[in-house]
């Protein structure tokens, strides 16, 4: 049995598109009207980096609560990296992509917006009720990839042709969201007063608009040709390989239909908007990576209905 989707539901849905949509064409229109210096993004995308990706990190990893019940919706993602990585790197040797097209495709593939889309969409598609499953997710798999594989990438590939370890180790260990998460491990966030919680926030939820913004003033509707391939391959891989893959996945793990649901769904959100800025923040790929968030967007519209219905035949409600 498949699920439908009321007109209550059915608004959430749309809306949670048109925000994102919105901000990114709101970004654009600034870049070619000449509203906001042409410097901005840069500008955008290093308030994110060094105040709203930390202070998200400081409020939400201190909850990370493991349950043994809740392993397929920790390892999928986790083997959608792996995967990913298994894969990117010899196809880019084989059909000689650039450096920059390969680390967005090492970091936007694995990657979708699992939280500023994948909550409100979840909820719309599911109930609200299934959000707390999609915050293991996004926690567990997604945070942690960015904070982990996606520095990585960013360290190796964002050195140039021949980056060093030490190098590569000293960029990694002093990236404000690095040392934010060290701090939210070791420390936590318990001990906050409740106007320094405030602040953090505050900083947290500046992330969306901003980083929105920025990409949207990126955006170039015209790649040049070196990019289009790697636009094309990044987004069948995330929008339609990857969530088939989840889907065989929770199958093999023998996940409950809630948790399967959820997998599929969360592994099917375009690409992550924050990695995005990461990438374009270290100056890599900053014409193909928000092209590949703007248009994962717009065409995710279509291609995550249709895992939601065929994720709701292959787990149907039980009897």
């Amino acid at each position: 049995m498949a699920y439908d989707i009321s007109t209550s539901k059915y608004f959430r849905f749309v809306t949670s598109y048109l925000i994102i949509l919105s901000l990114i064409a709101a970004g654009w229109v600034f870049a070619r009207a000449g509203i906001l210096p042409s410097a901005t993004p840069d500008v955008l995308n290093r308030v994110v980096i060094t105040l709203c990706l930390p202070a998200l990190i400081v409020i939400h990893v201190p909850t990370l609560e493991p349950a043994w019940s809740l392993v397929p919706l920790i390892v999928i993602p986790w083997l959608l990296l792996a995967v990913t990585v298994a894969v990117v790197l010899p196809l880019a040797r084989l059909l000689e992509l650039s450096r920059e097209a390969t680390a967005a495709l090492l970091v936007l593939i694995p990657l979708g917006n699992t939280s500023f889309l994948g909550f409100p969409l979840i909820e719309a598609l599911l109930g609200p009720e299934y959000i707390r499953l999609a915050v293991v997710y996004d926690q567990f798999g997604s945070f942690l990839i960015v904070c982990t594989h996606v520095l990585f990438v960013v360290g190796w590939y964002g050195e140039g042709a021949n980056p060093g370890l030490k190098s590569m180790a000293r960029r990694i260990v002093t990236f404000p969201p690095f040392i934010a998460l060290l701090f939210a491990l070791v420390l936590g966030n318990h001990w906050f007063p409740d106007w320094l919680m405030q602040i953090t926030v505050r900083f947290a939820d500046m992330l969306l608009p901003l980083v929105t913004l920025a990409i949207g003033m990126s955006l170039q509707l015209r790649l040049v040709r070196r990019d289009r391939l790697p636009l094309v391959l990044g987004l069948v891989g995330k929008l339609l390989v990857l969530p088939g893959l989840a889907l065989l996945m929770a199958l093999a793990l023998g996940a409950e239909r809630d948790i399967a649901l959820v997998a599929v769904l969360e592994s099917a959100m375009p690409p992550m908007i924050t990695a995005a800025a990461l990438l374009t923040s270290a100056g890599l790929a900053v014409r193909l990576a928000p092209a590949m968030v703007a248009w994962g967007v717009l065409l995710s519209a279509v291609s995550v209905p249709f895992w939601f219905w065929l994720a709701g035949l292959v787990f149907p409600v039980s009897p």
